[in-house]
């Protein structure tokens, strides 16, 4: 058994504990709640720490190796290599305080098995292994023949698959769920890292959306939709995603159908701000389209917060390097955008597992019968959020009651 003491405890929702105590019984939590009435644990390992909470959820992840912001080389480079260059960031992510992750479209449905033996630490991953996409859409390499994008998942490469038309929509579902994917990934709309898609136009119709989420709701997975442009926001919507990525073009509308359907947002924030910066590494198209995009998709997260649209933390990290660990950043990206501080932790948490529907375990809330991943920082999130990016402000880490991360002694 471990114990850990904390001077504040945030239980990932609901108000904070000074002075409270976590016991972790093996892989899930048999106490949270105030020291006074915590029960006497002689035999335990005990930790003090200035602040505990949940292990953070990152709910749009990507693990795909690439040091190079290029999908044409990702396409081209082997996985195996790709593979062996992301154990570095499953590490990294996890020393950040990120146990858990929801990867929409990479090699993570590989990667969970291994971590999941403890061959290399990292996260838990849940993964929607390739990304569904039309031909010409936002997962096409538009610089690549067609014939050999279309080859990349026999060859083990799987962050992305074209299908079109309700017949080949399904299968390419099917095909997920027979590795056990726990979520499938859909383009809604066109992206940035794509060539000649527009990020505003809606990709699948309405038919094949309808089909998707038909079939993943048959498996009881939800679906995830990549959605820039209001047209691919409204149709995902309408088709019953769950959960809409990036909503760049948000507004009053999509905002109130999303409130309507109880669908979730994952804005992430972090990946916009992060391409500003890339000027000197990514492809000139992809530079051209973040910048057009930046300032509407800071507007659109503004309104989603004022309107109480539920939010989950998410990056879209997917650049291989000093970024992994660095995840929590996008709090502080949620608090600019007008949550408070524990709103924008509880989007980080406790709102992680909602992304899953189905498939969500118990996790994200410091609470009996709750997964023991917690997470202990050297700072007040509540007081200062400034810290929050820097994984050395982690001094611990606990993943299914083992402790992972713990200051060097």
């Amino acid at each position: 058994m471990i114990r850990i003491d904390a001077d504040l405890l945030i239980p990932g929702r609901g108000e904070p504990v000074p002075r409270g105590t976590v016991l972790l019984d093996g892989a899930t939590i048999s106490y949270a709640g105030p020291r006074a009435t915590a029960p006497s644990t002689p035999e335990a390992e005990a930790f003090e720490v200035p602040v505990a909470l949940p292990g953070l959820w990152e709910c749009h992840g990507h693990f795909l190796g690439t040091p190079i912001p290029d999908l044409e080389r990702i396409a081209t480079a082997s996985p195996v290599t790709l593979a062996a260059q992301a154990t570095a960031d499953l590490a990294a992510t996890l020393a950040g305080g990120v146990t858990s992750v929801r990867e929409v479209g990479g090699l993570g449905i590989d990667l969970r098995e291994v971590v999941a033996r403890g061959s290399i630490p990292g996260p838990t991953i849940h993964p929607a292994g390739a990304i569904l996409s039309p031909t010409g859409g936002h997962a096409d390499i538009h610089g690549l023949p067609l014939d050999f994008v279309r080859s990349l998942p026999e060859r083990g490469l799987v962050f992305q698959e074209l299908c079109d038309g309700v017949t080949e929509c399904l299968r390419a579902v099917r095909r997920q769920l027979r590795r056990d994917a726990k979520v499938i990934k859909v383009c809604a709309s066109g992206g940035v890292m794509s060539e000649v898609d527009h990020p505003i136009h809606q990709q699948f119709g309405d038919d094949e959306l309808r089909a998707i989420v038909a079939e993943a709701e048959r498996a009881e997975r939800v679906v995830a939709a990549h959605c820039h442009g209001k047209p691919g926001i409204m149709a995902a919507l309408r088709a019953g995603v769950k959960t809409i990525e990036h909503g760049t073009y948000l507004d009053e509308e999509a905002a109130d159908l999303m409130l309507e359907t109880g669908a979730i947002l994952v804005p992430t924030r972090f990946v916009i701000d992060e391409l500003l910066g890339m000027e000197d590494r990514l492809p000139g198209y992809a530079y051209e389209k973040a910048v057009a995009i930046a300032a509407r998709h800071a507007e659109a997260l503004e309104l989603a917060v004022a309107k109480g649209i539920p939010i989950a933390m998410g990056t879209d990290i997917f650049v291989s390097g000093p970024l992994y660990g660095r995840n929590a950043r996008e709090i502080r990206h949620l608090i600019d955008a007008g949550m408070s501080p524990l709103q924008a932790i509880e989007a980080a948490t406790a709102n992680g597992p909602r992304t899953l529907g189905p498939q969500a375990p118990r996790s994200g809330l410091l609470a009996p019968g709750y997964a023991a991943d917690v997470v202990a920082l050297d700072f007040d999130p509540l007081a200062d959020p400034a810290p929050w990016g820097d994984p050395d402000r982690v001094t611990h880490v606990w993943k299914a009651g083992e402790t992972v991360k713990r200051p060097a002694s």
